[in-house]
């Protein structure tokens, strides 16, 4: 394969093997020649050692002095005699004793008192002596009569005094030295094969790990994937957060952050998350459902993401439908009011026809009579008692098209406390409140013969409050405030659980209030009470 299709693991893997490798044969060439000197360096030691434990012995150096004082050996009977000499036999004991390749003692004039071979005994030596007859030590790798060596020399002195008599050479055979430093590089090359196989195994799971990280995915594939996770995630107009499996946040896009309402960081827990949204990440559902979150109804759906057996977690999708929801319920409330406007124009025409009867047969008086009767009652006066204290046409209308939707389920609704001289300036919101809470009262009275809804409209200022009351079973004390939850509802089907969240929705959106005045059965009609306070929707005062 040519290196320049390697996966970045295995192009990984190779650099991480070629740097372990790298390393270690300079560290170990370096070792190798340290590990050299320092046997050279103990061998002179040695030697030096050796050489000054001679020079010390009292033997040698009255040995040493004699033959200083003495005349050279010139005859080979004189050469002979030093062969069984004290001399000769200390040197030879010390290097039978330490292994030395040579013991070699001289007199003050470089003749040999002592050798390995006796055949050289009385002979000058064969390297120079001038230095330890001088007083002074040397260590040294030389070569001589016997090879090459780690040598040291020393002098030696007369007993009693300072006099220099004599040298002692000591040599450790080189072949002795390699041998040492051969062992050391052996034990150092094993301990870097080892060093090696660990760094390449280091390296295979290195790069086991990261395949493991990126689940497959190589790293040179990861700036096209980040690319694409980047417009996906901020080119699409949907929130959308990923979970992971431990139930924390992995990442988040900004719309879903202004859909949440909440800042959403990755690492963070979704323990204080709404009941709806946490039942949502536990128990995935791709169908869509509607969850009012804040002053926001959202369109939420969820779905499990694996990849190759492994969960990788959750993907939440938030969808913003409040727009949606609301224009909605205002259609609603249209349909309804202008099916109450269709009815009474039928009735109204119907109405007119009976006149135009009664003047055409020339019954002028009855006539007269039916049309006054027709100006105490009209058409929206007998939908609801009171309603003409009403001063908009609008909200008029719109309760008579609610009042009618009541009787059709067998409930009568009526005004109670009327105070609202003034018309209104945003009756969307008005109408989809009331028209909420109206049927929220109808569907709890249904099946209930004396099924009784109550409506009160007072002014504050610019800000209407309107107030439903019924005479229906209430809400459970265990749900209090809950009952402006999304997917909270009394209705036994456990269908529902929106209208009642869009209603707090739109009064805090013009910053006003939405809560239960009452859950039943302390006083009025005996059921729930639900008060809604709307600041700005009625015109100024002139």
């Amino acid at each position: 394969m040519h290196p320049r299709r390697w996966s970045f693991t295995r192009q990984t893997l190779a650099v991480l093997v070629l740097l372990v490798v790298a390393v270690l044969v300079v560290a170990f060439g370096g070792s190798a020649w340290v590990l050299q000197r320092q046997v050279t360096d103990d061998a002179g030691r040695l030697a030096l050692a050796i050489a000054r434990s001679v020079a010390e012995d009292d033997v040698v150096r009255a040995g040493a002095e004699a033959a200083s004082d003495a005349p050279a050996p010139s005859t080979d009977a004189d050469r002979a005699a030093l062969v069984d000499g004290a001399v000769q036999v200390a040197a030879e004991d010390a290097r039978l004793r330490t292994g030395a390749l040579f013991v070699v003692v001289t007199d003050d004039r470089g003749l040999r008192l002592a050798h390995p071979s006796p055949d050289r005994l009385g002979l000058l030596v064969s390297s120079d002596p001038s230095i330890p007859l001088a007083g002074g030590e040397v260590v040294e790798e030389d070569s001589g009569t016997l090879g090459e060596a780690a040598r040291a020399k020393v002098p030696v002195r007369a007993p009693g005094s300072d006099r220099v008599v004599g040298e002692v050479s000591v040599g450790v055979a080189v072949a002795e030295v390699d041998r040492l430093a051969r062992d050391a590089i052996l034990l150092a090359a094993g301990t870097a094969v080892l060093a090696l196989l660990g760094g390449v195994a280091g390296a295979v799971l290195l790069a086991r790990r990261l395949r493991r990280l990126t689940h497959g995915v190589q790293p040179e594939e990861l700036g096209g994937l980040l690319q694409g996770h980047e417009a996906v995630l901020r080119g699409i107009g949907d929130g959308v957060v990923a979970v992971g499996p431990d139930g924390r946040v992995v990442l988040a896009n900004e719309e879903a952050v202004r859909l949440l309402g909440r800042p959403v960081a990755r690492g963070d827990a979704t323990d204080d998350w709404p009941a709806g949204l946490r039942s949502l990440v536990a128990d995935p559902d791709p169908a869509p459902s509607l969850t009012v979150l804040g002053d926001r109804a959202l369109l939420c759906s969820a779905r499990r993401v694996s990849r190759d057996g492994r969960d990788l977690g959750v993907v939440l999708t938030l969808r913003d439908r409040t727009d949606v929801e609301l224009l909605t319920r205002q259609l609603d409330a249209v349909a309804e009011a202008g099916t109450v406007l269709r009815a009474q124009r039928h009735e109204f025409a119907n109405r007119l026809h009976l006149v135009s009867g009664l003047l055409d047969t020339g019954l002028t008086t009855e006539a007269a009579d039916y049309v006054h009767e027709l100006l105490g009652t009209g058409p929206l006066g007998a939908a609801v008692e009171g309603l003409d204290t009403v001063a908009d046409p609008y909200l008029q209308a719109f309760l008579a098209a609610k009042a009618a939707h009541a009787r059709e389920g067998g409930v009568q609704l009526r005004l109670g406390s009327v105070a609202v001289g003034r018309r209104l300036v945003d009756p969307v919101d008005v109408t989809t409140v009331l028209g909420n809470l109206v049927d929220n009262a109808v569907t709890a009275l249904a099946g209930r013969p004396d099924g009784v809804a109550e409506v009160d409209l007072v002014e504050d200022g610019d800000a209407l409050v309107v107030a439903v009351a019924d005479n229906g079973p209430g809400v459970p004390p265990e749900l209090g405030d809950r009952v402006f939850e999304t997917g909270v509802t009394t209705r036994p089907s456990g269908e529902g659980g929106i209208g009642l969240g869009l209603v707090r929705q739109v009064a805090r959106a013009r910053g006003g209030s939405a809560v239960l005045g009452s859950a039943g059965g302390d006083g009025g009609l005996g059921g729930a009470v639900f008060v809604v306070r709307l600041p700005g929707v009625l015109e100024e005062e002139t």
